[in-house]
């Protein structure tokens, strides 16, 4: 049985699970019973996206689940070309229609690009409305992070960025902290790259603990106060990302992980030209 799950406070108040689940490239077909499973693993924030094209699937187990609401925090995001006041309204009540719910807990701008000002805007009167119980950004870097913030009223509550033993942005943490925004990880296993399940100080660490791999970059995140959201369609691996409470990281574990750190995306740099470019023509529905 997994330790209980502990929750951080966002800067308006609301509580959020440290660890929740997401679901980045589960195939639509798959998202109902992957949530299912999920949710019947214990955990209760699950991390979507319009652009993922599962909300619907992610609705249904939600609803199947028989949890109470309030028990959940379920998350979503806003997609480039779903920018502007006007169509960043439309599109977050396409989302809350799919999800088959009232609110979202929290709502995203997806990527630094397009009219994100104005999809800003939009998302500060859902956030009054109750619409949103929180509101936030994904995959800003620092300098937009705080231009956001010193020209609007809300500040985000949340940026979710790329983070894992390859790319730890401390630095960025730091700036998030100052403006009391939380730091959420995408991407906590680097998709396996670098071999980082085979990676000897973290297979080491984990000797040490009896736990694996993922489990001690799941715990190197949580104890870093990282809100982080892994994915697994296989039920024995997502109870083992929950049971991750019943151990902590040593100063000299804490160490070693941080010698990993190349400073680097081992994904895609969202300032490169070419990727913006291809983001911006990527359509969703």
């Amino acid at each position: 049985m997994a330790a209980e799950n502990r929750r951080i406070t966002l800067n308006n108040g609301v509580q959020m699970p440290i660890l929740g689940f997401g679901v980045f490239q589960v195939p639509d077909e798959q998202t109902e019973q992957v949530v299912t499973d999920a949710l019947a693993a214990g955990y209760r924030a699950i991390d979507t996206a319009a652009s993922y094209g599962n909300e619907e699937a992610v609705g249904r187990a939600i609803a199947a689940s028989g949890i109470p609401r309030r028990d959940l925090f379920v998350t979503t995001k806003m997609w480039i070309q779903h920018t502007g006041e006007d169509t960043a309204r439309r599109e977050f009540d396409k989302s809350l229609k799919k999800l088959g719910l009232d609110y979202v807990d929290l709502y995203l701008i997806h990527q630094p690009l397009g009219d994100y000002y104005s999809s800003w805007h939009a998302m500060q009167k859902l956030y009054g409305e109750g619409l949103a119980t929180a509101i936030g950004v994904s995959n800003f870097h620092p300098d937009r992070l705080v231009d956001l913030i010193t020209h609007n009223d809300i500040v985000p509550a949340v940026n979710q960025i790329e983070t894992h033993p390859f790319f730890q942005r401390h630095a960025d943490q730091r700036v998030m902290g100052e403006h009391g925004v939380q730091i959420e990880s995408w991407g906590p296993f680097a998709e396996g790259k670098n071999d980082l399940f085979t990676n000897p100080v973290l297979t080491g660490i984990g000797e040490k603990y009896g736990k694996s791999v993922a489990q001690v970059v799941l715990r190197w995140l949580t104890q870093r106060d990282v809100v982080v959201i892994p994915k697994s369609v296989r039920p024995d691996r997502m109870a083992q990302n929950l049971d991750i409470f019943d151990f902590e990281l040593s100063d000299d574990d804490m160490a070693r992980i941080a010698g990993l750190d190349t400073g680097q995306t081992v994904f895609f740099d969202h300032r490169d030209p070419e990727m913006v470019t291809w983001l911006g023509g990527r359509r969703v529905d």
